[in-house]
């Protein structure tokens, strides 16, 4: 049996604002809400489930993206004007990282969440 990742929830403060952000960045799209979620497909098989919270401990997302896509994340990223790094502590802002032999950075999110995206696991 393979196991699968389904769902998870991302606490926020702000479902809808926060999920149109995410989804706005990735080049995906809202879906319908579900009961109090807002849903972000991110693949076949996951879904993102944005839920309001007045209080949340931050959390890491990571994500495994193409070369293209990564272009193109990247270039939404820089065109939003935000902060991105190489480092998941953020010590080494406006740059990238080339770990095994891919590209990656990372970026916080409205909500404070660390956000990664690379191309090489």
């Amino acid at each position: 049996m393979t196991i699968t990742l389904n769902h998870t929830i991302v606490p926020v403060h702000d479902k809808e604002v926060s999920a149109q952000f995410f989804a706005q960045i990735f080049g995906l799209k809202v879906e319908p809400s579900l009961n109090s979620f807002a849903v972000v497909q991110v693949n076949d098989t996951l879904t993102l489930d944005f839920a309001k919270r007045d209080i949340f401990e931050s959390h890491h997302y990571a994500f495994n993206v193409t070369d293209e896509e990564f272009d193109a994340i990247f270039a939404r990223i820089k065109e939003a004007r935000l902060e991105y790094s190489s480092d998941p502590m953020h010590h080494y802002k406006g740059q990238i990282n080339y770990r095994n032999g891919g590209r990656g950075f990372y970026f916080y999110d409205l909500d404070g969440h660390n956000l990664e995206v690379l191309t090489r696991a």
